[in-house]
């Protein structure tokens, strides 16, 4: 089984050329916002371990979200990273709702 056989199963997709087009969705959010905070930070003279912190969580992790999606839309997979978002959310919830024991 290719690397793209696997990725087509895990991800559950019927073509080939999705996982490709998903993988360049995937390349094109990660350079964007690569590119964007660094412009941000260096504008918002971010300099301490925490500000850089709280930027990342605050801003730079919800920015990535809406980019992810917005190239979704783009190459023709909104469907699949709207669903994507969703289930990454679902279980980012859970994680927080778990009780500790």
């Amino acid at each position: 089984m290719t690397w793209i056989e696997k990725l087509k199963s895990r991800w559950g997709v019927s073509a080939g050329w999705q996982v490709l087009v998903i993988l360049l969705v995937f390349a094109c959010t990660g350079f964007t916002v690569m590119y964007t905070k660094r412009w941000m930070a260096q504008w918002l003279t971010i300099e301490s371990t925490w500000a850089t912190w709280m930027f990342n969580i605050l801003i730079i992790l919800p920015f990535y979200q809406v980019i992810l999606l917005m190239y979704g839309w783009i190459f023709g997979q909104f469907k699949f990273f709207w669903n994507f978002e969703q289930k990454m959310f679902r279980r980012l919830m859970n994680g927080f709702s778990r009780k500790k024991s």
